[in-house]
């Protein structure tokens, strides 16, 4: 089995214990939180390796390295294909940096998105223009109602109820 399938069989198990998930889930966070911090010193640099060589650069275990490179996949300028990663594939960490920020954003994970780490990369006004473009694109925003009596959005001439709006 692939080191991602057995990371995501743990990590979102619906028969584990939900004390032994929580464990796991905070511990991840602050591995991913070092993973980060590494990553942001040099965020031009593109760092490759094996697994099991990424595992043992940011001093991680294969499957909690599984997890990372699962969660920032599609926050890198060339995704790496995870289904069948074994410790032996080869994978690129080369982030794209505003992408990056923004799904830290999306992820609700502000401990990732307010690392001081990110002052060196992106200036506090685009951090905050990233902000609100990922908070806006999740932003929900619903049309006029049309009611039983109003004109009949179709143009028909119709009122809405004896036309479009017939059960």
């Amino acid at each position: 089995m692939s080191l991602i399938k057995q990371w995501r069989e743990m990590a979102y198990s619906d028969t584990a214990n939900k004390d032994d998930l929580q464990k796991l889930w905070a511990d991840y966070f602050e591995c991913e939180k070092g993973v980060y911090i590494e990553i942001l010193k040099k965020p031009d640099k593109v760092i490759k390796g094996t697994v099991k060589e990424l595992a043992e650069r940011f001093k991680l275990d294969l499957l909690t390295m599984a997890g990372i490179l699962d969660g920032m996949n599609e926050s890198l300028k060339k995704p790496n294909e995870l289904e069948d990663l074994s410790e032996e594939s080869k994978v690129g960490l080369g982030i794209d940096k505003e992408k990056l920020y923004k799904n830290m954003v999306a992820a609700g994970a502000d401990w990732l998105y307010n690392l001081p780490e990110w002052e060196a990369v992106l200036d506090e006004g685009k951090r905050k223009e990233l902000y609100r473009e990922q908070k806006l694109a999740s932003t929900v925003i619903k049309g006029e109602r049309t009611y039983p009596n109003d004109p009949c959005p179709c143009k028909s001439g119709k009122k809405y109820k004896k036309c479009c709006g017939r059960n």
